[in-house]
This record gives structure tokens, C-alpha cells and sequence, in this order.
């Protein structure tokens, strides 16, 4: 990963030219942390440079962006608020989805095809390609506009860079740039607090910014603040209230709480949504719903092979009972096996501490810029 920065500036969304115009979603950092939990505080010093390429990229255009203006991944909104948006510098049809996506911008006739295609990109930058939540009307694909939203993950993911930058350069002596990123990600945790949070709702949503309101597609992804420590208490417990009542099923949690026949969407569960829900609700004090919905994961994931002999890449959590295929599918492919993600995470879930006290050796995935300072202490 590091060395896709020092060539090309970002973390491309494959290993292939046709995907350079866009970037994967912004863990570096997280990764980073991963391997200094192995390998000591010396991983900061070591590719700051390259953290610092990524957070230059996803920021291109900040100090000149005036109010109600876009560029690339930002937005600046009237009172001067910066926030993270997807973006695909291009606005062609996806090289790996030709035709599909001719085929959509046709179905949407009162729009420039230029613009479905920019919308589709971006939304594959997100990672969840796709979701009715980057859909306008909840269900069809032709109404996607991806950079209308600012998303929580994206946002979320943009302070913890920040935080790991203040960190590596508090490590190498550079105590003014320590401060800067510092003060930048206190702002941008209030952002996250503020913009981002629905208090009648009791959840952090995604944020239209051309509407200037939060949408109305309840995610998993409403656990990422929580998972990288960025709520309030308050809203923390919010969260895990609303978790319980209206995503988690028996197999673990849905992505949404929309059925719109697109595969991030309810009613599919994916791997790193349980892990940041569980660890987010560990990190607030919630455990009882995060091992909940562990157990409940583990006994999906587990029952689907038995019955298949394969691990799979998503599973229908609302179904009662297991199926070997999975569960209903959907997305713009056949399901697929053998993910990494689900390996992990299963493994990962059988080390996290239980509440009679077994297993207590979890697997931390990210430290907030606290945790990383008593460390290096």
C-alpha cells in the first residue's frame, strides 16, 4: 500500500490503470496502527511520509475552496464547514462495467450521462457498490448521486489520518505539525458530532450537503464514529439502542435498514460492519450487544459452512434459518467466496473478551491519537 502512494499519490480502488482516477477508502492509517501494535512506534516514523501523501490527496484543494463551493473529495459548506465526500476524476462508463453502466445513465433521462457515470465511480470508491444510501430515491440505480452526500465513514476515517499524523510527527521531534493535525482532528471530531448526528433519530447518517440535511438511510456504517472513538458517550448509547432495534437480526447486523435488490443493503450483512459495530460498542461500554451480535455473526457464518463447505463474502442475516448459498445475494455479481474478511473476523470474534471473562485476548483494530501517546510512553 505504501508503495501505491510513493507512485501514484493515492491508494488506488485496484491494482489495475483503470482504476487509478479513483482511491479506496482511507484505512492506511488503520493499517499502520495494525503493524505498530507488531512492530513497535517506530511504523509512525516509517511511513508518515506516506500518510502524509495520502492525506495531501483526499485534501487537494482545501486552502482555496471558499464556502458552497466542491472540488474532488471536498465540500465547503456555507458557514465554512469542510466535509469528505467520493469522488472518480473521470465521468466514463466504469471499464469493468461497460455496458451495465451505458445501460443506467440510459434509464435516467432527465440527467447528463456524464454525471450517472461520475455518481457510479464515486460510488464504488466507497466501497459499498451498491447502497440505497447513495440512491435518491432508496431503490433505483439510475437516481445514484454519490457526490451529493458526504458519508460517514469517509469523514470519520479523515480524523483518524489526522490523529495519526499529529502522533508520527510528535515522534519525530516536529511538535508544530504534531499540533496542527492535532487541532485539526478536535475540529473535525466536532464535525463528525454535529453534521453527522440525528438526536430524534438516535444515529450519526449520511449528510446530503446540496440539501443541507442528514438523509434517511439508516447504516451499519452509523458504528464507524464509535469504532474509532470519535462519539460523544451520549450518542455512543443512542447508537446501540438503535442498533439493537432496528439492524441487528439473527445472523448479526444489515448493512441498511432499505431492501433495494442492491447488495450493501438489507437484508446482507457484511464482515467489516459486525467488526467496527462490535468493537465500536466494546469501546463505549456496550459489550453485551457487541458479543451479541458476535455470537450471532459466528453462528451465521459457521452454519453457512457446514452446510456449503465455503466461507462467503456477504450473508443474509434477517433469514431465520441458514442457507448454504448465503442468502439472497444481489450487487452487480455472483456471491462470492473465500473472502478474507469474513476469515478474520471470525477469528477475530472468537478472541474477544466474553462477559463471564474467557477469551480475553481481543485483537485492538485502531487506537484513537490518546491511546497512541500512552503507548509511546
Amino acid at each position: 500500500m505504501a508503495s501505491l502512494v510513493d507512485r501514484y499519490g493515492h491508494i488506488p480502488n485496484g491494482t489495475r490503470t483503470y482504476y487509478l482516477s479513483r482511491s479506496e477508502p482511507p484505512f492506511f492509517s488503520l493499517m499502520v496502527d495494525l503493524l505498530a501494535q507488531h512492530d513497535g512506534q517506530d511504523s509512525y516514523r516509517e511511513f508518515l511520509p506516506q500518510l502524509q501523501k495520502e492525506y495531501d490527496y483526499w485534501m487537494d484543494g482545501a486552502d482555496t475552496l471558499k464556502p458552497g463551493q466542491a472540488h474532488r473529495h471536498l465540500v465547503r459548506l456555507s458557514d465554512g464547514t469542510l466535509l469528505m465526500r467520493h469522488w472518480d476524476d473521470l465521468d466514463t462508463p466504469r471499464d469493468e462495467s461497460y455496458p451495465e453502466d451505458v445501460a443506467t445513465a440510459a434509464k435516467a433521462s432527465m440527467r447528463a450521462p456524464s454525471d450517472v457515470y461520475r455518481d457510479l465511480r464515486a460510488g464504488s470508491e466507497t466501497g459499498w457498490d451498491f447502497s440505497s444510501r447513495w440512491l435518491a430515491d432508496g431503490h433505483t440505480l439510475s437516481t445514484i448521486h454519490t457526490t451529493d452526500l458526504a458519508p460517514i465513514e469517509v469523514n470519520c476515517l479523515m480524523v483518524h489520518l489526522e490523529q495519526t499524523l499529529e502522533h508520527g510527527y510528535a515522534l519525530t521531534g516536529q511538535h508544530k505539525l504534531a499540533a496542527l493535525y492535532g487541532q485539526r482532528a478536535d475540529e473535525h471530531t466536532a464535525v463528525v458530532r454535529r453534521i453527522f448526528w440525528n438526536e430524534e433519530k438516535g444515529a450519526f447518517y449520511d449528510y446530503d450537503w446540496r440539501k443541507g440535511q442528514t438523509t434517511d438511510v439508516l447504516s451499519s456504517a452509523t458504528a464507524v464514529p464509535l469504532f474509532l472513538r470519535l462519539a460523544s458517550q451520549a450518542q455512543a448509547m443512542s447508537v446501540a439502542d438503535t442498533i439493537r432495534t432496528r439492524l441487528l437480526r439473527a445472523g448479526g447486523i444489515m448493512a441498511t435498514d432499505h431492501e433495494s435488490g442492491q447488495q450493501w443493503d438489507a437484508p446482507n450483512g457484511w464482515a467489516p460492519e459486525q467488526w467496527m459495530a462490535i468493537k465500536g460498542l466494546n469501546n463505549y461500554g456496550a459489550s453485551d450487544l457487541g458479543e451479541t451480535i458476535a455470537r450471532r455473526w459466528m453462528a451465521r457464518v459457521i452454519g453457512t459452512y457446514e452446510k456449503s463447505g465455503v466461507l462467503l463474502e456477504k450473508y443474509d442475516v434477517e433469514a431465520p434459518g441458514i442457507s448454504a448459498s448465503g442468502g439472497k445475494g444481489g450487487g452487480e455479481y455472483p456471491m462470492q467466496i473465500g473472502f478474507g474478511w469474513t476469515n478474520g473476523t471470525l477469528l477475530a470474534d472468537a478472541s474477544l473478551p466474553r462477559r463471564d471473562g474467557t477469551n480475553p485476548q481481543a485483537q485492538p483494530a485502531c487506537q484513537s491519537g490518546s491511546d497512541r501517546r500512552v503507548a509511546a510512553q
